[in-house]
């Protein structure tokens, strides 16, 4: 393109900084944690990489735990196959409806009461109908982001699928519309009555963490550590 010329690509419109607040995302209990800024639900999905996928089979719910990766607003799962939710969301089908949740545990919060214990937590609840990706292009591209997602550069790292792994490995979308955050950080929230008690109270902070990784006995000789677990 010269200097002269100009894209004929239309560009997305930036997204607003927060998501619009349904019925389905506003908790009917705690409602003051509950957040809809879009950077921050990006930063909760972006510092996880399990998820629970629940659905209705035969008229029964049903949550699967399962990995997930994102790009941009759209989350993309993947499974074999014959697995039955992927099954579910096929081409032919208007769609899975589903509801997809994150979570981080970041302290326990012990109190002087029973009533009191709680957790540090920050939560993310998307609400959608998730479909079958066909498109191959955007399959690969979806796979590659399930991989970085755990581990950040590994994609380039690793063989991509061949034919056949390809064609038994289905992947679903779910788009971010419809989501909430929920948070709770502080100590401990005990009556005034109870203070005075000799039970031990406070926060239990939890850390995440990666121990020093195990290579494989068969690994080819000189083969060494990739910076980008070296930084993990």
């Amino acid at each position: 393109m010269t200097g002269t010329e100009q894209s004929t690509t239309p560009q997305p419109a930036t997204p607003p900084a927060a998501y619009t607040p349904t019925d389905r995302t506003v908790p009917a209990r705690g409602a003051q944690k509950a957040s809809y800024d879009r950077e921050l639900v990006h930063s909760i999905l972006d510092q996880g990489y399990v998820c629970h996928l629940g659905f209705v089979r035969d008229g029964a719910p049903v949550v699967l735990p399962t990995l997930y990766g994102r790009v941009g607003e759209t989350l993309y799962v993947h499974g074999s196959t014959g697995s039955r939710p992927l099954r579910m969301t096929g081409r032919a089908d208007p769609g899975l409806a589903v509801c997809l949740t994150v979570t981080h545990v970041d302290a326990l919060i012990l109190a002087r009461s029973a009533f009191h214990h709680s957790i540090n937590y920050r939560s993310v609840v998307v609400h959608g109908t998730a479909h079958e990706v066909t498109d191959p292009q955007e399959r690969r591209v979806a796979l590659d982001a399930l991989v970085d997602h755990v581990v950040p550069g590994r994609s380039e790292d690793s063989r991509p699928a061949n034919a056949k792994e390809f064609a038994a490995t289905a992947v679903i979308r779910l788009d971010l519309h419809e989501v909430s955050a929920k948070i709770r950080t502080g100590g401990v929230n005990d009556e005034p009555e109870d203070l005075a008690l000799h039970h031990w109270a406070g926060v239990v902070p939890l850390r995440k963490g990666y121990d020093t990784p195990i290579p494989d006995p068969d690994l080819a000789p000189a083969t060494e550590l990739p910076d980008y677990l070296k930084t993990l």
